[in-house]
C-alpha cells in the first residue's frame, strides 16, 4: 500500500486550514486516513504548523510520500534535515551525537528567524497604527483650523452686520429734521 502525507481540508468556506494526515495514496483528499499527524494554518502570519514531528520523521523514514506542501513544511519545520542526518548515521557517515548537535544548532537558527519574522511583523504593525492616529491627528487639527476660520468668518459677518444696523438705525428710527425757509 503506497502512503502519502498530505493535507486534508477542513475550515470554512475562504478561510481554509488543513489536517496533516497519512493516508492511502488511492483514498479522497477528504476521505479516509491513516493516522492525523497535526494541522496546519495558512491564514495566520507567519503560518501556524503544530504537527508530531516524531511520528512524521517515523513515517517518512518508513517511505511514505509527502505531497509538494507537505514536504515544504516538512523541510521548514526540520523533519527531512533529520531524516538525512538519520541516514547518515545509519550507514555510518556520522555519529548520533553530531547529527543530534547538528540539528539542534540548524533548529536554534531557524528559531530566531522566525521570532525575527514575528518581531518585524510585530514592529511593522505598532509603526502603521503610529502612522495612522498620526495621519488621524492632522485631520482632526484641519479639521479643527477650518471650524475656527468659519467661526471668526460668521463673527466676523455678525459684527458687520451689526455695525451696518448701528449706522443706519438713527437715520431709519429719527426723522430728519426738514429745513425750512419762511
Amino acid at each position: 500500500m503506497a502512503t502519502k502525507i498530505r493535507l486534508q481540508r477542513r475550515g470554512r468556506k475562504k478561510y481554509a486550514f488543513y489536517s496533516i494526515v497519512v493516508a492511502d495514496a488511492k483514498s479522497p483528499r477528504d476521505g479516509r486516513f491513516i493516522e492525523k499527524l497535526g494541522i496546519y494554518n495558512p491564514n495566520t502570519n507567519p503560518a501556524t504548523i503544530d504537527f508530531n514531528e516524531d511520528q512524521a520523521l517515523k513515517w517518512v523514514m518508513n517511505g511514505a510520500q509527502p505531497t509538494d506542501t507537505v514536504k515544504a513544511i516538512l523541510s521548514y519545520k526540520g523533519v527531512l534535515l533529520r531524516k538525512h542526518l538519520q541516514v547518515g548515521v545509519n550507514k555510518g557517515a556520522i555519529t548520533q551525537e553530531e547529527a543530534d548537535k547538528r540539528f539542534e544548532e540548524w533548529k536554534q537558527s531557524k528559531e530566531a528567524k522566525v521570532t525575527g519574522k514575528v518581531d518585524s511583523l510585530a514592529k511593522a504593525k505598532e509603526d502603521a497604527e503610529k502612522a495612522r492616529l498620526a495621519a488621524e491627528a492632522k485631520v482632526k487639527e484641519a479639521r479643527a483650523e477650518a471650524l475656527k476660520a468659519k467661526q471668526a468668518e460668521a463673527e466676523a459677518a455678525a459684527a458687520a452686520e451689526a455695525g451696518e444696523g448701528e449706522e443706519e438705525a438713527p437715520a431709519e428710527g429719527g426723522e430728519a429734521p426738514e429745513a425750512t425757509n419762511e
